[in-house]
């Protein structure tokens, strides 16, 4: 399934958490994978030399740098998942390919359990929850042993951790198949997590052409039915009845139902991602495709939740439906709920992601960005602002003798000087210090925006013209407000 790490809006501010903590809604894509107040800021106002500056969010009730400034509404709260979760390829043993996803401000090695390698330069996690699961399939597995190989005692157990293993390597196998291929479309992958009910490829941009999503989507379970016959082919000159007999089929076995389950045709699932890339080819539109498989995930989800416990009961699924107890009708009903549960949180997870990366575009540096003041390292706060309101202004940016921006004086830390002191306090002591990621460019917009963004966590960016003149400052609550906005406008 598709878990998009990819493009998110930034969170606010590494230096002044307690006023810029909001992080509006981003995208979780997959199972895998809020806020506090911060003082309300004015949009942006056109000036007499930049008359494309927009009015940034909030314009009407948020007062200048001079004025006291009130609580800001936090924005939404993250979901877990995906997160960022982010669209996702999914299956029973393969959780996603987070693609497209909206990128999060996040550490450079993104964690996620315990790294178990570097494939092709990915990091490899074992989540927590692996261990559950590798504990359940040893168990379940080992009680099959019984009756086949009684003979192994308690032996069955270490041969049946064997199977858990050598089973998740194989949706290892199908999660590299996809990040193969992502590499190859040069789509960066920022990790591979092997975790409850499977794997996730956390892919961080959308494929560019319904082409390659439906290749990105199909290596996977292609993979899985290669291993199955791999499996099938090692099986013939081995004895049945035997250890490595067993392993053998079961291997087979579990990589078929992986690729038979991933090729369903609804989101979050690999065939899901391939329904979405017919479509988008037939209508031309992205959303379109998305809102189609999303759907068809959503009956999917149902179909499963009611039509696999009737199925098992009815020995469809093997075995005899005159053997099914108590105790495994409700186990049916439980692996049920849970796959479904997992389909549908996919499915309306991909349309959410497919809806913010439809308005990313409409997320300008030059529409957010407010208009600044140069002041000097001595000049009082009161001065400053004083000078911010006589010129329509609504930042403030440190210079040196010569014009060369300095620093960036905090909006937060303004707040935070009593009017009585402002005289006596210098705008040095309020400001950060530029680095070079908290420079913008004015041209700056959608995902390409958002990903500079991310790399500089900060509270303001100085905005700059391709010349290298000052153009304004852009707040990174300014974003997340006008990034809300536009979600909560209906797609077109």
């Amino acid at each position: 399934m598709d878990v998009s790490g990819g493009s998110g809006q930034p969170r606010s501010g590494n230096d002044e958490p307690a006023e810029h903590s909001a992080d509006p809604t981003a995208p979780a894509t997959g199972p895998t994978d809020p806020s506090g107040p911060e003082p309300d800021t004015p949009a942006p106002r056109a000036d007499d030399t930049g008359k494309d500056r927009g009015d940034g969010p909030d314009s009407d009730s948020t007062p200048g740098p001079g004025e006291p400034a009130g609580p800001r509404h936090p924005a939404p709260g993250e979901p877990a998942g995906p997160e960022h979760p982010a669209p996702e390829h999914r299956s029973l043993a393969h959780s996603g390919i987070a693609k497209g996803d909206p990128p999060e401000p996040r550490p450079k090695e993104p964690g996620g359990g315990i790294l178990m390698g570097r494939p092709f330069g990915v990091p490899v996690y074992v989540a927590p929850s692996w261990f559950l699961v590798a504990a359940l399939i040893t168990w379940v597995f080992g009680g099959q042993l019984d009756r086949v190989l009684p003979e192994l005692g308690a032996a069955r157990y270490l041969v049946s951790l064997f199977f858990a293993v050598a089973f998740y390597a194989s949706v290892l196998v199908h999660e590299l198949a996809h990040t193969v291929a992502a590499i190859r479309f040069k789509l960066p992958v920022r990790r591979i997590q092997l975790q409850f009910f499977g794997g996730v490829s956390e892919i961080e941009k959308e494929a560019e052409t319904p082409g390659r999503e439906f290749v990105l989507a199909f290596v996977g379970p292609l993979l899985s039915l290669v291993l199955a016959g791999l499996f099938y082919l090692a099986m013939k000159p081995v004895q049945p009845g035997t250890v490595p007999g067993v392993l053998l089929a079961g291997l087979m076995i579990s990589n078929l139902i992986v690729a038979i389950f991933n090729l369903l045709p609804g989101l979050p699932l690999d065939g899901g991602r391939m329904l979405r890339a017919v479509v988008w080819k037939i209508s031309g539109r992205p959303m379109t495709g998305t809102v189609a498989a999303a759907w068809v995930g959503r009956a999917l989800a149902v179909a499963v939740l009611i039509g696999l416990p009737l199925l098992n009961q009815s020995g469809a699924l093997g075995g005899s439906g005159e053997d099914v107890g108590g105790m495994d009708t409700v186990t049916d009903a439980l692996l049920a709920a849970i796959l479904a549960a997992i389909i549908w949180t996919g499915a309306g997870n991909s349309l959410r992601m497919a809806r913010l990366r439809e308005h990313l575009p409409e997320l300008r540096a030059r529409t957010l960005t407010r208009r600044a003041v140069p002041v000097e390292n001595d000049t009082p706060l009161s001065e400053a602002l004083r000078r911010a309101n006589a010129a329509g202004a609504r930042a403030l940016v440190v210079v040196d003798a010569d014009g060369h921006p300095l620093s960036l004086v905090r909006e937060a830390a303004i707040v935070g000087v009593p009017e009585h002191r402002r005289p006596w306090v210098a705008v040095s002591g309020l400001a950060q210090e530029l680095t070079d990621g908290m420079r913008v460019s004015a041209e700056l917009a959608g995902e390409e925006l958002l990903d500079v963004l991310r790399a500089t966590p900060a509270t303001e960016y100085l905005v700059v013209e391709e010349s290298g003149e000052i153009y304004g400052v852009l707040s990174a609550a300014d974003v997340e407000r006008a990034f809300v906005k536009a979600m909560a406008r209906p797609t077109a």
